[in-house]
């Protein structure tokens, strides 16, 4: 039963009351300190939010490298600021105001990374279906999403944590107008109430609820069509660990026709920051065949990126090594893989993956 609703008396009430009434003194005296330049006590009250703010930063920018830069220049504004927090509302809400904001001067500044050209050697890829615009994204390692989805949400949030850090909703998001994405976020994401997000943006009710309206809008025309695709197995399930193991078994034999069998019609593929998207398990299976008739064999290292299974790729050479080629994450849909994503091996270490693995 929900505190506000009734059936709650007497001693229970009195406790929780008085539970508050110590964290609201605690929280106090840390801004108290903050503000007299403690930087611990500034760190206690900024910490239990950093993870969460990381995330939205990354939701908003599409990249884990410039959400970790974006944080670390919110937590440097709100020092520097601390005097001028008000308290109308609470830390976490004004700091989710900070980071929004420098979020929305990141995307409207900043030239995103601009799109590389394929450069496999002795490896010439199938012609894509068609080019992608959001070559910037990058993967979120799990132990970030971890230590973000226990935040706390808003009531009027729509969806679920999962859904809403995986690759397919990041996506659609940087595709939105920069307001746009931030209303949707703060809104449908985070259960921000209308009126709080207009005072986060310095705007309207009037001006949030229309923003939104596109925003929902233009998020359904560029996510997926798909008719009644299953739900991926739950993370960490026997589903899951066994489409997993049947995956990096096909993957490590070189064994094509293993590997399509696993595949959605409508598979789609993508390789970040190359701009080359397949769509169809016939030319996903055609890139598929080049890769390995090229002789290349590799082993692969499990981890999870954005709730999902994903893979360090290591590529075995003549000498026996085996160097880090970039990173796999896949998408499930059932009990087959309805995407593919394959990002750099710069991405390695954010996952607490080497570059290379010792000759075996």
């Amino acid at each position: 039963m929900r505190e506000d609703q009734p059936g709650v008396e007497g001693g229970a009430g009195a406790a929780r009351g008085g539970a508050a009434g110590t964290a609201a003194a605690a929280s106090a005296d840390l801004l108290a300190r903050a503000r007299a330049g403690d930087g611990e006590a500034f760190r206690a009250l900024t910490e239990p939010h950093r993870r969460e703010l990381q995330v939205h930063c990354y939701r908003m920018l599409g990249s884990v490298q410039d959400a970790e830069d974006t944080l670390q220049d919110t937590l440097l504004a709100a020092w520097q600021s601390l005097d001028g927090y008000e308290g109308r509302a609470s830390i976490r809400t004004w700091l989710y105001r900070i980071a929004t904001n420098r979020c929305l001067n990141a995307r409207r500044s900043a030239g995103r990374r601009a799109a590389k050209e394929w450069n496999v050697p002795g490896l010439e890829p199938p012609e894509p279906t068609r080019l992608g615009e959001v070559v910037w994204l990058e993967p979120c390692p799990e132990a970030l999403v971890e230590g973000a989805l226990a935040a706390p949400l808003g009531p009027e949030a729509r969806y679920e944590q999962s859904e809403s850090i995986s690759l397919a909703f990041v996506t659609a998001l940087q595709a939105l107008p920069p307001r746009q994405t931030a209303v949707l976020i703060l809104r449908d994401v985070l259960g921000f109430h209308a009126r709080e997000v207009a005072g986060m943006l310095d705007s309207t009710v009037e001006s949030v609820t229309s923003a939104l309206k596109r925003a929902r809008a233009g998020l359904e025309r560029r996510r997926p069509a798909v008719p009644a695709r299953e739900a991926p197995p739950a993370a960490g399930s026997p589903d899951e660990d066994a489409l997993v193991a049947r995956f990096v078994a096909a993957y490590e034999a070189a064994d094509v026709d293993a590997l399509v069998a696993l595949l959605t019609d409508d598979v789609f593929m993508s390789m970040p920051p190359m701009p080359l998207e397949y769509e169809g398990r016939d030319v996903v299976a055609e890139f598929c065949r080049r890769v390995f008739r090229a002789g290349r064999r590799f082993d692969l290292v499990p981890t999870r990126a954005n709730g999902q299974p994903a893979f360090g790729a290591y590529l075995y050479t003549p000498g026996g090594a085996r160097h880090g080629t970039g990173l796999l994450v896949i998408t499930a849909a059932g009990d087959r893989i309805s995407a593919l994503s394959r990002f750099e091996s710069s991405m390695l270490p954010w996952f607490g993956l080497p570059r290379s693995l010792p000759a075996r």
